[in-house]
């Protein structure tokens, strides 16, 4: 469906609606300013299993060097095997793999890294919230409609499936195995950095797509010393330094290649089919990991400009300056995750303290 025929249902209807299956509380910590620096709990390696297809020779490879680097335990493993070059997965075949994967996988996991960029979508859904929350239709969507929340929305936790029953995904994914190697390379770079919160927050001439701007406000409330904290009314940003954060809305996000990033930047454009791995009309995700970012997000199916279907930058920040690892943050920031694909380095953590696990 065009954008033209998006339903942006309003942030005041957003809260009416997500009232209902969201703890308003959930929304407080945009009402007061954050600290940063505070750490928290945060995933480990020795929480995160890795998802290897053993058909797939670069996923072998990708799993490999990613344990190896992360020094992921052996036990944490986990091999599936399923034909490969596809977009989609199969929902019967999934199921199988599924079950196989939770058979797999011991208590102590609370997340996973799939190893692999295709397939990246199971049905209706993304492939990292079917494997975090199993294939259910309820995440999906007919038309412009609200989908099945996610219970690790803005949650405070750092064990989602010991509290949420959830164990949140995200891919390890490119083009190729030297961009992941570098991608993995740049978030085991990014621990305990500390970087400059050098974020960029665009309103785009694509009104549909920059629905976000309505979030801009309070956001800009709750980070009222950090000078570096950028909203611009403009369609791109060329030749900056150290971003380290990158949240705009458009087709085609120009110019991206000419910016530096931060170890462990998070940047993603809102749009129909950010998600789409194997290339579209418009511009996917890949394309900022290519760049330099260390994690992503887009949709794989058409959501509509719901706001609840994309990142809450706010939120986000929120939980990363908090020490929170970069798969936590990203998922924690999306109401509704079942057309959504998260890709990245689960583990980045620049604001983690190191006397924390």
């Amino acid at each position: 469906m065009p954008y033209s025929h998006f339903s942006f249902i309003g942030f005041s209807a957003y809260l009416q609606v997500c009232k209902y299956f969201i703890r308003i509380a959930s929304f407080s910590i945009l009402l007061a300013p954050l600290p940063v620096y505070s750490s928290q709990p945060h995933l480990t390696a020795e929480n995160l299993a890795v998802i290897v297809n053993s058909a797939d020779p670069l996923s072998v490879r990708i799993a490999d060097y990613y344990t190896s680097q992360r020094n992921i335990p052996t036990e944490n493993i986990i091999y599936v095997n399923f034909p490969t070059g596809y977009n989609t997965l199969p929902v019967k075949k999934f199921k199988h793999i599924k079950t196989e994967i939770d058979q797999a996988t011991g208590d102590h996991i609370q997340a996973y890294a799939l190893t692999w960029t295709f397939p990246y979508k199971v049905g209706c859904m993304s492939i990292t919230t079917a494997i975090a929350a199993g294939y259910d239709e309820a995440y999906c969507a007919k038309g412009c409609a609200p989908t099945k929340p996610s219970p690790y929305f803005n949650s405070d936790t750092s064990t989602p499936y010991n509290k949420h029953h959830l164990r949140p995904s995200m891919m390890l994914a490119g083009e190729n195995f030297y961009q992941v190697k570098t991608l993995i390379d740049r978030g085991i770079a990014s621990d305990f950095s500390r970087p400059a919160v050098n974020a960029f927050l665009l309103t785009t001439r694509d009104k549909n797509r920059s629905v976000r701007s309505t979030l801009y406000p309070s956001i800009k409330n709750a980070f009222p010393n950090t000078p570096t904290l950028h909203f611009l009314t403009q369609d791109y940003i060329q030749n900056k330094e150290n971003i380290l954060f990158y949240f705009t809305g458009l087709k085609h996000v120009e110019f991206i290649d000419s910016n530096t990033y931060t170890p462990g930047a998070i940047a993603d454009h809102l749009t129909s089919a950010g998600g789409r791995l194997a290339g579209d009309k418009q511009m996917n995700i890949l394309q900022w990991i290519k760049a330099g970012v260390t994690g992503s997000y887009g949709t794989v199916v058409e959501p509509c400009n719901f706001l609840q279907k994309f990142p809450h930058p706010g939120i986000i920040m929120h939980f990363y300056l908090r020490g929170n690892t970069l798969i936590e943050a990203y998922w924690k920031s999306v109401a509704w995750p079942g057309q959504g694909l998260f890709i990245g380095e689960p583990l980045a953590k620049p604001f983690a303290t190191r006397n924390r696990p």
